[in-house]
């Protein structure tokens, strides 16, 4: 009945930025025009970076136990594949033919992420022996200090600067005009 009194302010914190950046997503879909979609994404990514940081100094290695290995595993391999659609962006200027798609499947990806944290990692962490109030400052502190000095580069950034674009996706490629045919001979 007094639920609302027992809410977790870890949670409480991760899913307003989750909120702040399925909305971002929302305004994405209805945006109109290059100018207003570049600005939504530059916006997204910002979130997103910080988010993931404070999740995987902090979050993640304070609830990995009670939460389980497997089910982290697959967080981590998440952020992973969101940090490489989010480099690829970002060495994007938004005139790409792809750049709509990138962003709309790292969207994609996000949702199923914050469907699955807020629901089973949430769910196996809500009663761990952790103090979940200290946990929330020491992710607020964070997460203003990565905003004041900017979020420190991932290793997927440096892999997808490393590869010069020649790791993207077969966006490249669909791009270039259609090679021709072989012609072939008919028979006689």
């Amino acid at each position: 009945m007094l639920e609302f009194l027992n809410t977790n302010p870890a949670f409480d914190l991760l899913k307003k930025d989750h909120d702040t950046v399925k909305d971002l997503f929302d305004q994405f879909e209805n945006a109109e025009g290059r100018p207003a979609k570049k600005k939504i994404v530059d916006q997204a990514l910002a979130e997103l970076k910080v988010h993931a940081a404070i999740e995987e100094e902090i979050f993640y290695p304070a609830v990995r136990r009670p939460v389980g290995k497997d089910t982290m595993n697959e967080a981590d391999e998440e952020h992973h594949v969101a940090k490489v659609l989010i480099a690829e962006l970002e060495e994007m200027d938004g005139r790409e033919t792809h750049y709509d798609a990138k962003f709309t499947v790292l969207a994609e990806n996000v949702r199923h992420h914050i469907k699955e944290e807020e629901g089973e990692v949430f769910s196996k962490a809500k009663d761990a022996k952790v103090d979940f109030a200290a946990l929330a400052q020491t992710m607020m502190e964070r997460k203003a200090t990565l905003r004041a000095k900017g979020v420190p580069p991932a290793a997927e950034a440096a892999m997808v600067a490393a590869s010069h674009g020649k790791g993207d996706s077969p966006a490249k490629a669909a791009d270039k005009p259609a090679a021709r045919a072989p012609k072939t001979r008919t028979a006689k």
